[in-house]
């Protein structure tokens, strides 16, 4: 369930995958708060206007952060390949799920994949990246946030293995060493993922960046990853088979956003990626997000007096 792609090749993969996690290697990857929260306050609204208006900054932008986050989800992926389960019985489906999000933020997108997956409703509140007065309640000031049933889930693999275990019950979360192992390396790349989409946001701050990490070449990094992916996926429909796993639904969130933006056609142009997003998205279906149609007093008082 989760092999990624990673910047340059299955090598690299396998490199990160050895990598030891030690504090100081987990700090090494934070980037500063500005960065973060630039990365998160692009929607794709001004992606478009981006792209139109700074062709360097539109393509080298979505590509360096869509790189990234297929190299955060890739090592992930190295790991044993457990499948997403079946939609559960309707009893086990939450009343209410409220998401808390940037509609840019990767992090937000694999939760809202996992949601539309399984078929269950959710209402979005779009956070301002600035005053975050719609979370001004939680003392957890970063998003995603999830309110199921009432109670508040923070960071989106904890998020995910926390619905998982609701809707599963009868799974003993914790008892396999070797999802162990798996949910250490989810948590560990969440962080690689944060490096590359805070580059991928600020472009003037990701050319030190790059550098730093040895990108030199945006277009080649994205379309090595989505290759890289492909041959994970070893002629299987999805990486979890039949249907799609855990890691099939994480990078699918990831692409989502930007797959029908300059960046994401150009990417399926020329990778072989194509037909697996194709089939995610008859996987995944409709969102399952609640449209919420709001209707102004004013509006309705107007009408109301030109019927009259």
């Amino acid at each position: 369930m989760r092999r990624a792609s990673t910047l340059t090749s299955s090598l690299l993969s396998r490199a990160l995958f050895t990598t030891t996690t030690t504090t100081s290697t987990s700090n090494a990857l934070l980037l500063h708060p500005k960065l973060l929260h630039a990365a998160f306050h692009a929607t794709p609204a001004a992606s478009n206007a981006t792209a139109n208006g700074s062709k360097g900054f539109g393509y080298r932008a979505a590509s360096l952060g869509i790189a990234g986050a297929f190299s955060s989800l890739a090592a992930a992926s190295l790991v044993d390949e457990v499948h997403a389960k079946e939609p559960p019985p309707p009893q086990l489906i939450p009343e209410e799920v409220v998401l808390y999000q940037y509609e840019a933020c990767p992090f937000c997108n694999k939760v809202k994949a996992f949601l539309d997956y399984y078929d269950i409703p959710y209402k979005v509140v779009e956070v301002n990246p600035l005053s975050k007065k719609e979370i001004k309640w939680s003392d957890y000031k970063k998003v995603p946030i999830l309110v199921v049933d009432g109670e508040q889930l923070v960071d989106s693999s904890a998020i995910i293995d926390k619905m998982e275990t609701k809707l599963h019950p009868e799974k003993n979360v914790g008892s396999d060493p070797i999802e162990d192992e798996e949910r250490k390396w989810r948590s560990y790349t969440e962080k690689l993922t944060v490096k590359y989409a805070g580059a991928a946001a600020m472009y003037f701050v990701s050319k030190k960046l790059k550098k730093k990490y040895s990108i030199t070449d945006e277009r080649a990094a994205l379309y090595d990853a989505a290759n890289t992916w492909v041959e994970a996926l070893d002629g299987r429909e999805f990486l979890g088979g039949s249907r799609p796993n855990l890691a099939d639904l994480a990078v699918f969130g990831v692409l989502r956003p930007i797959r029908y933006l300059s960046a994401g056609k150009d990417m399926v142009l020329h990778t072989r990626i194509g037909e697996w997003y194709d089939r995610m998205e008859k996987a995944v279906g409709e969102s399952a997000r609640i449209k919420v149609i709001t209707i102004r007093i004013a509006d309705v008082q107007l009408f109301l007096s030109k019927k009259v």
